[in-house]
């Protein structure tokens, strides 16, 4: 599967987190759009208020098939090697998702003060339809 990824380009964690999802995938699975590219944004009819909401995954075979905020982040997690199982056991510890939801809300609610805010937009060298084909 193949899926976007839309960032905060203006907070540093988010940016720090993409990069370091960048590194990792090397542009095989993930390609990046920042919140902050509306144009593009408008082709899968979203919003800057659908935004407000966190992160965003989309599915490049179903468009309709999406993840928001801490779900989006979990299922990013499942893609990676060896954290699929580490996702599984979190979702099903009693309570674990329910304060991963809150930390969540919380870390994206306080983004900028907690960790600052870029004077520029972060852009990935992985952008919309970038992706590159798996290595051997």
């Amino acid at each position: 599967m193949q899926y976007h990824v839309i960032y905060d380009g203006n907070c540093n964690l988010c940016v720090s987190l993409v990069q370091q999802m960048e590194n990792l995938d090397q542009g095989n699975q993930f390609d990046y759009i920042p919140m902050q590219d509306q144009a593009t944004l408008n082709q899968f009819g979203i919003t800057e208020q659908d935004c407000q909401w966190g992160m965003i995954l989309i599915d490049t075979e179903n468009l309709n098939h999406r993840w928001q905020g801490s779900d989006a982040a979990e299922e990013i997690a499942r893609q990676l090697p060896v954290a699929d199982s580490l996702v599984e056991l979190y979702r099903k510890l009693p309570g674990l998702k329910w304060l991963g939801d809150r930390a969540y809300q919380q870390i994206r609610d306080n983004r900028y003060q907690w960790f600052g805010k870029r004077d520029t937009t972060y852009y990935s060298p992985y952008p919309i339809g970038c992706h590159v084909s798996p290595q051997s």
